[in-house]
């Protein structure tokens, strides 16, 4: 059996079938809540967002259909929604908490040196996230979340040549960062 895409599935529910909202939401939860979270800094208030960001895509079903990528549609719904809860609390400018680095060290057999220069790497990384400006950051964080160069451009509403420099910039901010 193959697989339905978003776009496929995001028909079938402006058609109606409430099963593919499921699928969708299954599909998208995880990564959808980890930017959200990473942005907002709370886990709670992440959560909260992303099931008001499910809620308009029922509730504005049509509005999606005119996107490239529904995957990019529904980042873009959650990333405005995080925007507007960041403006209500008037926190500063930044509304990110910097990198979550998910490190798995199963292997028994890994070398003590690898792992404590992975360690290492990982925290400049993180430290490097953290001194971006938001623009940068939220890029970052997007990118992180697996959205490609187009869908960012739809998420952040600028040409795809503007999303191309900032991430240029971005990575050699962060090149730079972590040889220091």
């Amino acid at each position: 059996m193959f697989e339905r895409s978003d776009e496929t599935l995001y028909r079938a529910l402006v058609d109606g079938d409430l099963r593919a909202f499921d699928v969708l939401y299954e599909r998208y939860e995880a990564p959808l809540f980890g930017f959200l979270r990473r942005q907002l800094n709370d886990a709670t208030e992440a959560e909260d967002v992303l099931h008001e960001a499910f809620m308009a895509v029922l509730r504005e079903r049509d509005a999606g259909k005119s996107a490239r990528s529904f995957k990019a549609w529904l980042f873009q719904v959650a990333r405005h929604l995080c925007l507007n809860r960041v403006r209500t609390r008037q926190r500063s400018a930044k509304a990110s908490d910097g990198v979550a680095v998910l490190m798995e060290v199963a292997e028994l057999s890994a070398q003590p040196e690898q792992v404590l220069q992975h360690r290492q790497t990982a925290e400049a990384l993180k430290v490097a996230v953290s001194k971006l400006p938001p623009s940068l950051s939220e890029l970052y964080h997007l990118r992180a979340g697996g959205l490609s160069y187009e869908e960012l451009s739809d998420v952040l509403g600028v040409p795809l040549g503007t999303v191309k420099s900032r991430m240029h910039e971005l990575v050699k901010r962060l090149k730079e960062e972590v040889a220091a």
